[in-house]
């Protein structure tokens, strides 16, 4: 599915309790972007106390030059303010309450030009959500919560042993088929793996983060002009297990665009200005084989 690329908006969402603050609170101490962090209630507030920098009525200041504010029912309203800020954000995240199904809140980007959503984050409790889904009054939620990620995050994964987590994830796995599992404690997911405003990475890059073990990445070199929307489209659907992609190639009218992956949706868009030509390529270390990349292009260490 094609992304129309602009200021990029990623949903976390998730049941309550699944670790969506700790999440938000990791990439706000480890991404070194200037965030922009939108919550449905401002007072529970849910950036830790000691980022916060100075308090305003409308927003607060989060140290590394990041920004919280509140959106309630006027998400729309909030979005076109965070769009004023100056300097501007390189990413906005938008933490949606507990039972708040994130494919709705992704529609109503529709609504503001010069947004985008750049993917659906969703938390899963590993010790607690096959108990949660198997509610009679929650499971709805649940389950439409879980089919609208595109990137789905097992949280909590130090809390059940080997056996029970390996039985949550195939339950996962049957329940969203083809959406992209990556397993954490306490939140703690390399930012590359899941915001796509980061800059291209240069070579000597490696995936950052207290879970950077989790995680390969490569760089992708193709060889000469491609169809770019072909590759885009292989890289997001042709069963690769990245989680995401981002990188600059020529086509076949020799312009310049950049492709961003994330989960299986994709992004194409022209681009100009001098740009070193790759695609980055991050994938789980249990399900990425860069090797099968090999038939896109020249495989290179990141």
């Amino acid at each position: 599915m094609p992304m129309t690329p602009t200021l990029p908006v990623t949903i976390i969402g998730g049941y309550l309790g699944a670790g969506k603050t700790t999440l938000v609170n990791h990439l706000l101490r480890t991404s070194g972007l200037r965030l922009a962090v939108m919550v449905n209630e401002f007072g529970a507030l849910p950036i830790d106390r000691d980022l916060i920098e100075a308090e305003g009525d409308a927003l607060i200041s989060i140290a590394g030059g990041c920004v919280c504010c509140e959106y309630g029912d006027d998400l729309v309203g909030a979005l076109m303010q965070v769009q004023k800020m100056t300097p501007p954000p390189d990413h906005v995240l938008l933490e949606s309450s507990g039972v708040a199904i994130p494919g709705s809140i992704l529609a109503s980007l529709m609504f503001v030009d010069g947004m985008r959503g750049d993917g659906v984050v969703v938390m899963a409790d590993a010790a607690g959500i096959r108990t949660t889904a198997a509610n009679r009054y929650l499971a709805d939620t649940i389950r439409r919560q879980l089919a609208d990620a595109d990137i789905l995050v097992l949280n909590k994964t130090d809390l059940v042993p080997e056996a029970e987590l390996e039985a949550v994830t195939a339950w996962l796995r049957e329940a969203v088929p083809g959406t992209r599992i990556i397993p954490c404690t306490q939140g703690q997911v390399p930012h590359e793996a899941l915001l796509g405003s980061v800059p291209l990475p240069r070579r000597g890059h490696r995936v950052s983060g207290h879970a950077e073990g989790l995680f390969r990445s490569v760089v992708l070199q193709p060889e000469g002009a491609v169809d770019a929307v072909a590759l885009a489209r292989e890289l997001a659907e042709g069963g690769h297990g990245l989680v995401r992609a981002k990188g600059y190639v020529r086509n076949a009218e020799g312009g310049l665009v950049l492709i961003q992956v994330v989960g299986e949706r994709w992004a194409v868009e022209p681009v100009s200005g001098p740009h070193e030509t790759g695609v980055v390529c991050i994938g789980l270390k249990a399900g990425f084989d860069p090797a099968g990349l090999a038939g896109l292009g020249r495989i290179e260490a990141a």
